[in-house]
C-alpha cells in the first residue's frame, strides 16, 4: 500500500498525528459485535481517535497518512496467547508422537539451547505471526539451562525490535526424570533459583502502564515438570508482585492420569489445591475437562489459550471450547511452540478452531466466524489482562489493527468479509499498526530482514542438531 504524500516516517510522528483509513469494512470485535460495511478509523498518537460509518470527520490535523481501504477488512489486532519461541529450530521432528513421546524426544536437544539460538528462534516464530497479523504476541519460555546466557533478555530484545506488544510468561521447571517428572535432569533449575530468576526478571522487564508494550507473568512448566511447591511459591510471589500466571493444564489423558497417581486428584482439582485458579491465571490447552473443571474455571474466571492445530498434530483432543464459553470462561488462541506447530501462524487458529470445534459434540453450531475471530482478539486480550486496552476496535483503545486484503482471487466472490477472513484462505496483510506504528505493510515485516531471519534460524537449527548429536 503506497504512503500519501503527506507521510513521514513513525519516529517522526507525535502524540497529535494522525493517521485515516477510509472507505473500509470494519468488524470492531466491540461488546455488540459493531460493523460497518464502508467506514473510517482515526488513529492519533498511539490510540484509536475515532470509528465510525462512512468518511472521516473533516478538518482533522496533523494527518500525516491517509489510507484507501477499499477491498479490505480492518479487525483489531490479533492475540496470541500460547507459544514457545525456542522451538522455532527444533520444527519438523518427531512428527508422529503424541505429547508425552514427543516431550521425551525432544527434551534432551531443547536443554542445549544457548541465548544466540533462542534469540534467532524468536526472530522466527515473531515474524511469521507478525506479517500474518498479531500485534500482541506471547512466549511462554521455561527451558534455562545452566550457562546459556541470558535468554529471556534475548526474547525481549526480538519482540521489541520486531515492534511488537509483547508478554513473556517466564517459565521454569524443577521437577526431572529422577524426580518422577520428564525433563532430563540437567534441563531444570532449582526452585530457589527459578523463583528468584523470576522475580528478577518482572522487576528488570515487566511494565504496567496502559500501553506497555512488554510485560511479564510467572508461568511455571507444567504439573510433570515442576513441583507443587514451585507452583504454590509462584503463584504467591504473581501476586506479590501484581502479574499474572500462566501454565500448562489438562492437555492430554496421559496429564490427567499423571495427576491422579501423583496428586490424588484431576488436574483442575490439584491447581485449585496450589492456588492456580483466578481471574490473573490462563491455562494452555485445557483440552480433557470435564463439567464440573469447566464450571471451575468460569466460577473463578480462569482463562484458556486454545491451540487447535497443536491439539490435533499432537493428537491430545478437541478443547470443549462451545462449553468454556457457554460458562463465562475467557478463551483466547494460541499457535503453540512450532515444534507442535510448524506453520507457526496464528491467522490459520481462526479457521482451525472453527472447523476443529465443529467435529466436537456441538457440530455445525460449536463456532460461527465472528466467534473464532473474537477468541483470535478480544478473547486473547481478556486472556492476558488487557481488554481495556487492545482487542476491539474502540476510540480510546490502543491503535493495534490489521487490514486485510480481501479483493483477490482468494476471497473476492465471498460477500461478508468476516466469513472471507475466516473461512477463506489465510488473507495477506496489507497493514498492521501497533501503538500507531506499522510493523507490517504488504505482508512485509517492516523493521527486520526476513531473508536474514531466514538465514540465521537455519544456521541455529543446525547448530543446535550437532550439538544434540554430539551430546
Amino acid at each position: 500500500m503506497a504512503p500519501s504524500t503527506a507521510d513521514r516516517t513513525s519516529a517522526d510522528r507525535t502524540a497529535t498525528d494522525r493517521i485515516v483509513i477510509e472507505n473500509v469494512a470494519i468488524a470492531t470485535v466491540d461488546a455488540t459485535d459493531t460493523e460497518y460495511a464502508s467506514g473510517y478509523i482515526v488513529v492519533a498518537g498511539n490510540k484509536i481517535e475515532s470509528i465510525g460509518a462512512g468518511k472521516a470527520p473533516e478538518g482533522l490535523a496533523n494527518v500525516v497518512r491517509r489510507i484507501d481501504g477499499t477491498g479490505h477488512l480492518a479487525t483489531p489486532g490479533l492475540v496470541n496467547t500460547h507459544h514457545h519461541f525456542y522451538q522455532w529450530i527444533t520444527r519438523g521432528i518427531a512428527t508422529d508422537h503424541n505429547l508425552f513421546n514427543w516431550l521425551k524426544t525432544l527434551y534432551p536437544t531443547w536443554a542445549r539451547i544457548d541465548e544466540q539460538m533462542t534469540y534467532a528462534a524468536a526472530q522466527g516464530s515473531l515474524g511469521m505471526m507478525v506479517r500474518g497479523g498479531v500485534t500482541t504476541a506471547m512466549d511462554h519460555h521455561y527451558v534455562f539451562p545452566q550457562g546459556s546466557g541470558d535468554l529471556s533478555g534475548s526474547i525481549i530484545r526480538a519482540a521489541s525490535e520486531m515492534g511488537v506488544r509483547f508478554t513473556l510468561a517466564r517459565g521454569s521447571m524443577d521437577r526431572s526424570e529422577k524426580d518422577g517428572g520428564l525433563p532430563p535432569d540437567f534441563a531444570v533449575e532449582t526452585l530457589e533459583g527459578a523463583l528468584a530468576a523470576t522475580e528478577e526478571t518482572v522487576r528488570k522487564h515487566h511494565d504496567s502502564s496502559f500501553d506497555a508494550m512488554t510485560q511479564v507473568a510467572v508461568a511455571p512448566c507444567s504439573p510433570f515438570s515442576v513441583s507443587t511447591e514451585l507452583l504454590k511459591q509462584g503463584a504467591e510471589l504473581a501476586r506479590r508482585l501484581g502479574v499474572r500466571l500462566h501454565t500448562h493444564g489438562s492437555e492430554t489423558v496421559e496429564e490427567e492420569k499423571f495427576c491422579h497417581e501423583l496428586f490424588g486428584m484431576g488436574p483442575t482439582d490439584y491447581f485449585e489445591s496450589t492456588g492456580w485458579l483466578g481471574e490473573d491465571v490462563w491455562m494452555a490447552h485445557s483440552v480433557h475437562m470435564n463439567d464440573s473443571d469447566i464450571a471451575a474455571f468460569g466460577r473463578t474466571k480462569t482463562g484458556v489459550a486454545h491451540c487447535p492445530s497443536s491439539n490435533a498434530r499432537l493428537a491430545a483432543g478437541i478443547a470443549r471450547v462451545p462449553d468454556m464459553l457457554a460458562a463465562g470462561v475467557p478463551v483466547g488462541l494460541g499457535v503453540d511452540g512450532t515444534a507442535s506447530n510448524e506453520s507457526g501462524e496464528l491467522h490459520t487458529e481462526l479457521r482451525n478452531a472453527l472447523l476443529i470445534n465443529r467435529l466436537g459434540a456441538h457440530r455445525e453450531a460449536a463456532l460461527n466466524a465472528r466467534q473464532a475471530l473474537r477468541l483470535g482478539t478480544y478473547g486473547g486480550a481478556q486472556v492476558l489482562g488487557r481488554a481495556t486496552q487492545i482487542g476491539s476496535l474502540e476510540a480510546g483503545k490502543l491503535a493495534d489493527l490489521v487490514l486485510w486484503k480481501l479483493d483477490t482471487l482468494a476471497h473476492s466472490s465471498i460477500a461478508d468479509p468476516v466469513t472471507a477472513l475466516v473461512f477463506g484462505a489465510a488473507a495477506p496483510v496489507t497493514l498492521s499498526l501497533v501503538n500507531g506504528k506499522p510493523v507490517v505493510e504488504d505482508s512485509r515485516l517492516l523493521h527486520v530482514d526476513e531473508d536474514a531471519i531466514a538465514r540465521s534460524t537455519r544456521d541455529e537449527a543446525q547448530r543446535l542438531a550437532r550439538i544434540a548429536a554430539q551430546s
